[in-house]
C-alpha cells in the first residue's frame, strides 16, 4: 500500500515537473519572441544595412575602376590620335585651283562663281585683261623632300587651270602637274622646294573593320588641314565616281568633305593608309579612299622614271560572278570576259596592244593570270598592276569551251611602239 502511494506520488510529481517545464518553455518562448520582436528588426536593419553598404562600396569601387580604365583608354587613344596627326600635319598641303576668268565667258553655259566675286560687265571694244581667280581646291601630301606631292587626278584635271600649293605654315608655291595616272584617280605635283617633311606610307592590307582612322585635308577649300576622325567601315569596296573606278576602296565614316580629295587617311601610327577620294551623298559619313598599297607603285614609278609607268595588256572586260554567269548562261562563274562597249571605238581587244599581239579575242574569258584566279576581289587590273613593264605572264583562258594558255608580254601603258 505504502509502495503504491509512493509510486503514485512519484508519477504525479513527475507529471507536475513536465507541466511546469512546458509552462516555462512557453513562457521563455514568449519572452524571447517579445524581445526578438523589439530588438531583431533593429538588429536585422543594421546588419543588412551593413551588408548593403559593404556591397555598395564594392560596387562603387568596381565602377570607379572600370571608369578609370575607360578614361585611361580614351586618354591614350586621344593622345595617339594627336601624336599621329602631328606626324602628318606638316606633310599635308592645300591645293588651290585658279583660272583665267575670260574662260568663263567663252563657254556655252554660265558658271556659278563664288559669291565673294564680282566683275563689271565688259564694254564693247574693251580689251580683255586676263584675270585669275580661285575656283576650287583640293588636298595632297608630300611624298619626297624635294617637292613631290600626291593628290587625286580629278583635283588637277583641268589643263587650262593653274595650281598652287600651300604648306601647313602658309607658304605658297606654284605647282606643276608632273604625272597623271592613266588607270587610277591619282596624280603627282612638283613644287620648287627642299627639305620638306615627307609622309610615311603604311600597309593598307592590314586594315581591320572598326580600326581608328583620321582624315586630313582642305575642307570645302576653305578650312586648311582640317582633321576628322572615324573608323574603317569597309574594305575592298568597288566604286565608280565621275568616270573613275576603285577596285579596293577603303570605306570610312571619318568625315570627308569637298576639298578633302587627295588628302591623307592615316592610322594611329601616323602612317598614310589611304588617299581620300570620294563620298556618297546618298547617306551620311560614307567616304572612300584609295588604299596606300595601290598608290605606292605610282610613287615609286615617279621617283624612278619621272612619270607613272604602268604595265597593261589592252583589253576591255567585265568580271564574272555566279549571278552574272547564271543570268547570261556563261560557261564560267569567275574570270574576265572580254567584250566590246556601246561605242564603236570600245573594242574588246585594243589593236596593236599586248593582248592583240598574243592573239586574244572578243568572247575569251581570262580565268587566271600566273596561276591566280581572277575574281571580283582580284580583278585583272589589280593582278596586272603587280607586274612590271617587260614581264611575260601566262594567261589561262576559256575560248569556246576549251581551256588554253596564252603568253603575253606586258608593255608600258600609253607608250607608242
Amino acid at each position: 500500500m505504502l509502495k503504491h502511494l509512493k509510486r503514485e506520488y512519484y508519477n504525479k510529481a513527475k507529471n507536475f515537473k513536465i507541466v511546469i517545464g512546458v509552462i516555462l518553455i512557453i513562457f521563455a518562448s514568449f519572452i524571447f519572441g517579445l524581445a526578438g520582436g523589439i530588438i531583431a528588426p533593429q538588429l536585422n536593419s543594421d546588419f543588412f544595412n551593413w551588408i548593403g553598404n559593404s556591397l555598395q562600396g564594392e560596387d562603387i569601387l568596381a565602377q570607379q575602376q572600370i571608369s578609370e580604365k575607360v578614361i585611361k583608354a580614351l586618354v591614350e587613344e586621344d593622345a595617339a590620335a594627336v601624336k599621329a596627326v602631328g606626324k602628318v600635319f606638316n606633310s599635308t598641303v592645300s591645293i588651290v585651283i585658279s583660272k583665267d576668268l575670260s574662260d568663263y565667258y567663252s563657254q556655252t553655259g554660265p558658271y556659278i562663281l563664288p559669291f565673294e566675286f564680282y566683275t563689271e560687265p565688259k564694254q564693247d571694244g574693251e580689251p580683255t585683261i586676263p584675270q585669275k581667280t580661285e575656283i576650287g581646291g583640293g588636298s595632297g601630301f608630300i611624298i619626297s623632300r624635294d617637292g613631290l606631292i600626291l593628290t587625286n587626278k580629278h583635283v588637277v584635271s583641268d589643263a587650262n587651270a593653274e595650281y598652287s600649293v600651300i604648306l601647313s605654315d602658309g607658304t605658297k608655291y606654284e605647282a606643276k602637274v608632273l604625272a597623271i595616272d592613266p588607270l587610277m584617280d591619282l596624280a603627282v605635283l612638283k613644287i620648287d622646294a627642299t627639305n620638306l617633311p615627307e609622309a610615311v606610307f603604311g600597309d593598307s592590307d592590314t586594315l581591320a573593320l572598326g580600326q581608328t582612322v583620321i582624315a586630313i585635308g582642305y575642307s570645302l577649300s576653305r578650312y586648311q588641314n582640317s582633321v576628322t576622325k572615324g573608323i574603317v567601315s569597309g574594305t575592298a569596296r568597288h566604286i565608280s565616281a565621275e568616270g573613275e573606278t576603285i577596285d579596293e576602296a577603303i570605306q570610312t565614316d571619318a568625315a570627308i568633305n569637298p576639298g578633302n580629295s587627295g588628302g591623307p587617311l592615316i592610322n594611329l601610327k601616323g602612317e598614310v593608309i589611304g588617299i581620300n577620294t570620294a563620298i556618297n551623298l546618298e547617306g551620311q559619313l560614307i567616304g572612300f579612299a584609295i588604299p596606300s598599297n595601290s598608290a605606292k607603285q605610282v610613287v615609286e614609278s615617279v621617283k624612278k622614271f619621272g612619270k607613272i609607268v604602268r604595265p597593261w595588256i589592252g583589253v576591255r572586260y567585265i568580271i564574272l560572278n555566279e549571278q552574272i554567269s547564271a543570268d547570261n548562261n556563261f560557261p564560267s562563274n569567275y574570270g574576265a570576259l572580254l567584250l566590246k562597249g556601246s561605242l564603236p571605238t570600245d573594242l574588246a581587244v585594243i589593236p596593236s596592244s599586248p593582248a592583240d599581239k598574243a592573239g586574244l579575242e572578243e568572247g575569251d574569258i581570262i580565268l587566271e593570270i600566273g596561276g591566280a584566279k581572277i575574281t571580283e576581289n582580284s580583278s585583272l587590273a589589280k593582278m596586272i598592276s603587280r607586274y612590271d613593264v617587260g614581264d611575260t605572264v601566262i594567261l589561262k583562258i576559256l575560248r569556246k569551251g576549251e581551256d588554253m594558255n596564252v603568253s603575253v608580254n606586258l608593255e608600258e601603258y600609253g607608250k607608242k611602239n
